[in-house]
């Protein structure tokens, strides 16, 4: 069985920073892309950063410089370091795993007060 299970949001005032987590079971976790992914009220989804197996990565042009996405492959885990957070960030944070299928967690809600 698939799980993602995300982990790290909260409540931060702008400027401030969270680091959010998400541990992979019942998928090859080395070989597969990891992404974030968050959706805000009313708003469609949206990437916010991904990172091959290889380690290469990929981020929205709205968090590039304050964004930071990293995997521990030993852990199954993926990570989202969030830097100099605006309310614009504020959304449910999903993690995503892609290989031959798409898998998404739950989410992690984030706000950010101004």
């Amino acid at each position: 069985q698939v799980q993602l299970v995300e982990s790290g949001g909260g409540l931060v005032q702008a400027g401030g920073s969270l680091r959010l987590s998400c541990v992979a079971s019942g998928i090859i976790f080395r070989f597969s892309v990891m992404g974030w992914y968050r959706q805000a009220p009313g708003k469609q989804r949206e990437l916010v950063a991904t990172i091959t197996s290889g380690g290469s990565t990929n981020y929205a042009d709205s968090v590039k410089g304050r964004f930071a996405i990293s995997r521990d492959n030993a852990k199954n885990t993926m990570y989202l370091q969030m830097n100099s957070l605006k309310p614009e960030d504020t959304a449910v944070y999903y993690c995503n795993s892609k290989l031959a299928v798409d898998y998404w967690g739950r989410g992690t809600q984030v706000t950010v007060s101004s």
